[in-house]
């Protein structure tokens, strides 16, 4: 598979990962990869956060609508 953002611009480059959104293929370049925070317990609240995280690899504009969303 081939990063959609390089072939794009013209050039050839190997995806390393895929956005979890829209799974667009993507290079190292191109990738932007937070570390979610897990939580557990009972509804309706979390009640534990755990020292294991969750990762999450995004695309540019899947990244920016969320953040968009978050505010």
């Amino acid at each position: 598979m081939k990063c959609y953002v390089c072939a794009k611009e013209g050039k050839d480059t190997e995806a390393i990962a895929i956005c979890i959104v829209c799974g667009m293929g993507l290079c190292e370049d191109h990738i932007v990869h937070e570390e979610l925070e897990v939580w557990t317990g009972g509804y309706p609240f979390p009640a534990e956060k755990l020292d294991e995280t969750l990762p999450r690899i995004l695309c540019q504009r899947c990244y920016n609508a969320i953040k968009a969303a978050e505010k």
